[in-house]
């Protein structure tokens, strides 16, 4: 069983309310603040703590010849699948009772021909750029992108076990070129790619999580002491880079930073962002993303028709309860589907024969 590193877990769920500040935040009507902007790339730090976690859990097993990559697909599909088709039935049932009071979604969300690739998950794959229905959903495409290709990543992170400082400047040098590549090639950030190079995006953050947690496995930053100090210097780095308008990639780095000394605090012993309420939430943080686009929709709807408010201009008693309001959403979707339904599709495990049961899920709940 892997140790339980409960610190990376609370990490999720700051990350998951920093991406729905930065997408509640116009419903102010103020300019948005640095920090606040840079709020998609809580994004990117989910995708690095997911090659971390992966790699935690699967890669000592890979590397002994013991990973059952049909399993591993199971086990994954079961973290992120029931959730994304809940919430994907959810909107269609929300859509037909918005139009039955006389509510429009609009063609920005009904896309029927967008449909095929929400249900297969490959909607970061380019394969459906019309967009619609739950947009950030198109995050889980590209970490099913990751996982199907996690066979690459675990070999080329084995061969080099040995030599955390080099995958950790392979990985740093990936991210950099690949941000700077797409950005010439494209003509905006990879960091703003979604629906047409989503796949792409999660790519040099996944590496980027690998080697990380070859650093971590090696002790490069041993001790309590180290890590709160490569923690909170990463953190205060992510805020410069914000309030400079740094590039992207920065941020992404020292992502890579701060879970590795996080990791390092947590392997001391330390309760810092350990105690039971941060890690609960943490472990909802995964329904918080996927449901926060529907849930300000059926707010801010709401508002409109009761009190006759304009979703834009929201007082900030109101923009409270909608921030903070997506939380016990979250918890129902956890708690009725996510939880039973990941632990009903790993008991019975992938159909078409019975092979032997993945590794438990990491404590960080990748």
């Amino acid at each position: 069983m892997p140790l339980n590193l409960k610190s990376l877990t609370s990490l999720r769920f700051f990350a998951a309310m920093w991406v729905v500040a930065y997408h509640f935040w116009p419903n102010l009507g103020l300019p948005m603040p640095a920090v606040i902007a840079k709020g998609y790339l809580g994004v990117e730090l989910f995708f690095v703590l997911s090659g971390f976690i992966l790699c935690h859990v699967y890669l000592e097993g890979f590397g002994q010849g013991r990973f059952n990559y049909r399993a591993f697909l199971w086990a994954r599909l079961a973290r992120i699948y029931p959730v994304h088709l809940a919430v994907l039935l959810g909107l269609m049932l929300l859509i037909a009772a918005a139009a039955l009071v006389g509510i429009s979604a609009g063609d920005k969300m009904l896309v029927w021909s967008s449909l095929p690739a929400q249900l297969t998950l490959t909607q970061a794959w380019g394969l459906s750029p019309l967009g619609g229905w739950n947009h950030p959903s198109w995050s889980i495409s590209a970490e099913w992108f990751a996982y199907l290709t996690f066979p690459i990543f675990a070999f080329v992170a084995w061969r080099l076990v040995n030599r955390p400082r080099m995958a950790l400047v392979l990985a740093l040098g990936l991210v950099v070129a690949l941000n700077i590549g797409f950005q010439h090639a494209a003509g905006f950030s990879l960091t703003q790619a979604t629906i047409l190079w989503g796949a792409l995006r999660i790519v040099p953050c996944f590496a980027l999580g690998c080697a990380v947690w070859l650093s971590w496995r090696a002790d490069l930053i041993g001790g309590k002491v180290a890590g709160l100090g490569l923690a909170l210097m990463a953190l205060v780095g992510v805020v410069a880079a914000a309030l400079l308008h740094a590039p992207d990639y920065v941020a992404v780095a020292l992502f890579g930073a701060l879970i590795l000394g996080l990791a390092a605090i947590s392997t001391s012993g330390s309760s810092l962002l350990a105690q039971p309420l941060l890690v609960y939430l943490g472990e909802v943080s995964f329904a918080v993303y996927m449901v926060c686009i529907p849930w300000e929709s059926v707010f801010t709807q709401g508002l409109g028709k009761v009190l006759a408010l304009e979703a834009k201009h929201m007082p900030i008693t109101l923009w409270l309860a909608l921030y903070i309001g997506v939380i016990p959403v979250a918890m129902v979707l956890h708690h009725a589907v996510e939880r039973p339904m990941r632990t009903l599709m790993r008991r019975h495990g992938p159909p078409f024969g019975r092979v032997e049961a993945a590794p438990a899920p990491a404590p960080a709940n990748a």
